[in-house]
């Protein structure tokens, strides 16, 4: 099923249960008033959801109404926790080498990750506000998964289990801030502002064979003012997977209902190198920094620059028949 969370004046909105096309929707409030609460209650409302999902996507829902993507908060738009990796190693190890950082070994066995703010998230069609646009700012495109209560000490085999639904994310990063902060040796903060989520979340079961319940095997298309950015493939070079991910953060502590896992930016190799521009036949990029690294790699400077103010970023992914899944992240970037 497709879950929604549309714009009423609150700060949690109003959960809908959105259709396969992504045309119609119908109200979920006689079940739960908001996503995060039938994430509390998921072993029952879960049922209760997908009865509705199978009315509408029948046509024997009586209430259906037209869905509007632009009248979409993010699905949880606000989380109890908000943990991103970095499960494409590739991408790790490209944007260090453009801040003249070394990639320790570790990294390709145990993930990266930082908690970021979850009280303020961005609506998928919400400008992204900054004070500035020297900060050098980038665009991130990532999958998110989202969680049921998951036990501490939980193995990546039952972490299988805990995963309920599944989104795209644009966790933008200044990338002019980055270096000075981690300097500091205490992790991401000011260098990471809001993140934006795509309109829908789904279950995992709305992917069919695309899901192997570890990874999403479809591209995740990125569009930079109106031109092909980046179509990587989801299930190539996951160094980690989502399960995995979720072990990671539950090692030590219990993960609540409702907690976010991204993936970090989905990054391809290209016969063991860095990929191709778009443009040049490759499969592009899920972020600015990296096609800079290339530039730097290639002719010693980038000349890719990074998002100005009035610059708009489109993040989505299809299935194998060129159906929207998750409907459309797209955002352009104004001054605060």
């Amino acid at each position: 099923m497709k879950l929604a969370t549309l714009k009423d004046g609150s700060r949690d909105g109003q959960l809908v249960v959105v259709s396969k096309d992504l045309t119609s929707y119908v109200s979920a409030a006689s079940i739960a008033a908001n996503l995060q609460t039938a994430l509390d209650n998921w072993a029952e409302t879960s049922v209760k959801l997908q009865a509705l999902s199978d009315e509408l996507n029948n046509a024997q829902a009586t209430n259906a109404q037209e869905f509007d993507q632009s009248q979409c908060m993010p699905p949880l738009p606000r989380s109890y926790q908000w943990a991103d990796g970095s499960a494409y190693v590739n991408h790790v190890e490209l944007v260090r080498k453009a801040r003249g950082a070394e990639l320790p070994d570790s990294f390709w066995t145990d993930p990266l990750m930082y908690q970021g703010g979850s009280d303020d998230f961005i609506g998928p069609r919400e400008d992204i506000p900054l004070a500035s646009d020297e900060w050098g700012v980038d665009f991130e495109a990532e999958i998110a998964v989202i969680t049921d209560d998951v036990p501490m000490s939980s193995t990546p085999e039952d972490c299988k289990n805990h995963i309920k639904l599944l989104m795209l994310v644009n966790d933008c990063s200044l990338r002019g801030l980055i270096p000075g902060e981690l300097a500091k040796g205490f992790g991401f903060f000011q260098s990471k502002p809001a993140s934006a989520f795509s309109p829908v979340c789904i279950t995992p079961d709305e992917l069919g064979d695309a899901w192997d319940g570890e990874k999403v095997n479809l591209p995740l298309l990125s569009t930079l003012n109106g031109d092909a950015f980046g179509k990587p493939e989801a299930g190539v070079d996951m160094t980690f997977t989502f399960p995995k991910l979720v072990s990671h953060i539950c090692k030590t502590r219990n993960v609540g209902a409702g907690s976010i896992i991204g993936s970090g930016t989905v990054s391809n190799k290209m016969n063991g190198g860095p990929g191709k521009p778009v443009s040049e036949g490759g499969v592009g990029y899920s972020c600015i920094a990296e096609i800079r690294m290339i530039e730097t790699i290639e002719n010693g400077e980038p000349s890719t620059p990074f998002m100005k103010f009035g610059d708009t970023i489109k993040i989505e992914m299809n299935d194998k028949n060129g159906q929207s899944i998750f409907g459309t992240i797209e955002q352009t970037m104004v001054k605060n």
